[in-house]
C-alpha cells in the first residue's frame, strides 16, 4: 500500500525536515514549509524523487537556498539533482537559479515566455561557470508537455494567466498531486496544520488573493474543467494548506470556477489619474 504521510498527521514539522506527501517504494514527494525566514512571503519548496530521478519544484531565493540545500541532501545529492520546474518567474520560484545551476547539473524547466529572461538572474561569474544558459533549459511550449520521468512521466500542465501570462503546474500520475503553484494559495493560516479541514473557514485565507492575482474568471473556470479531467488526490499549493480528498477538492474547483476575480472587477476608477 502507499503511504500519505505528514500531512495526514497535521502540525508543523521541525525546520528542515519536510512533510511527506507521497511514498511508495523509490517514488515519493516532499514538501518544504518552513524555510522561510526573516520578512520573505511563506512559501513551500518540493522535491519529487523517483529512483535516481530527481525534480525540485520552484526553489524559490537566497532566502532558501542554503536551508533548502542542506535539508535535501537527506534524501539526495544535490549535485545530481536532474531538474527544477519554475512554474513562473517570481522571485519566490526561482530567483536562486544561480546557485542551482553552479552546484548542480540540473536543466531548468520554464515557459518559453520566460526562459530569455532568467539570464538576468545569473551574475557574469555564474555565466562562465555554466557555460551556454540554453543548453541548460527545457523551455516549455504554451499548451504543457509530457516529461519522462525513469520508467514514469511527470505532466507539465498549462495555468496561464493564474497569476503569469506564461504558468505552468505540474502532475505527477504516481502520487496523484497536483502541484498547483499560486492556484489554491493561502495566506495568514497560524493554525499549525498542513490540510485544509473547513472549507468555509479556509475561503477568507485565499479570496482576496486568488481576486487580486488571477486574470479572470474565464481562466479560472476552464483551467478548474481541465484539472477534473484527472485523478487528482490532493492539490498542494506554493503557499499554505493543501487540499486533499475528492469533497475538499471539488468545494475548491467549484468555488474558484465561480469566483470574480482580476479583470472581472476593474472599472474606469481603478485607471484614474491620481489626484
Amino acid at each position: 500500500m502507499c503511504e500519505y504521510m505528514g500531512l495526514l498527521k497535521g502540525g508543523k514539522p521541525m525546520s528542515g525536515k519536510p512533510e511527506v506527501l507521497y511514498r511508495h517504494g523509490d517514488h515519493y514527494c516532499l514538501a518544504f514549509t518552513d524555510l522561510v525566514t526573516g520578512q520573505g512571503v511563506q512559501a513551500n519548496q518540493f522535491l519529487i524523487v523517483h529512483g535516481e530521478h530527481t525534480l525540485l519544484l520552484d526553489p524559490g531565493g537566497d532566502l532558501t537556498y542554503i536551508p533548502l540545500n542542506i535539508a535535501i541532501t537527506r534524501y539526495i545529492n544535490p549535485k545530481k539533482l536532474n531538474y527544477i520546474f519554475a512554474s513562473h518567474q517570481d522571485p519566490d520560484i526561482i530567483a536562486s537559479i544561480d546557485r542551482w545551476m553552479i552546484n548542480s547539473g540540473c536543466q531548468v524547466l520554464v515557459s518559453k515566455l520566460w526562459d530569455r529572461f532568467l539570464p538576468h538572474l545569473l551574475s557574469a561569474h555564474v555565466d562562465k561557470q555554466v557555460g551556454d544558459f540554453n543548453d541548460r533549459v527545457v523551455s516549455i511550449p504554451d499548451r504543457g508537455m509530457r516529461l519522462p520521468f525513469g520508467d514514469s512521466e511527470l505532466v507539465i500542465l498549462p495555468a496561464h494567466f493564474l497569476h503569469s501570462v506564461g504558468n505552468f503546474q505540474l502532475y505527477d500520475p504516481i502520487s496523484k498531486i497536483l502541484f498547483s503553484g499560486d492556484m489554491g494559495a493561502s495566506i495568514g493560516d497560524d493554525s499549525g496544520a498542513a490540510l485544509v479541514t473547513d472549507f468555509a473557514a479556509h475561503i477568507p485565507l485565499m479570496q482576496g488573493f486568488h481576486r487580486r492575482y488571477m486574470c479572470s474568471n474565464k481562466a479560472t473556470r476552464l483551467w478548474a474543467r481541465m484539472v477534473k479531467q484527472l485523478d487528482v488526490e490532493m492539490i498542494v499549493p506554493q503557499h499554505g494548506l493543501a487540499f486533499k480528498g475528492a469533497n475538499m477538492i471539488g468545494e475548491f474547483l467549484d468555488w474558484i470556477s465561480d469566483l470574480e476575480c482580476g479583470v472581472d472587477r476593474v472599472q474606469q476608477q481603478d485607471y484614474a489619474v491620481p489626484s
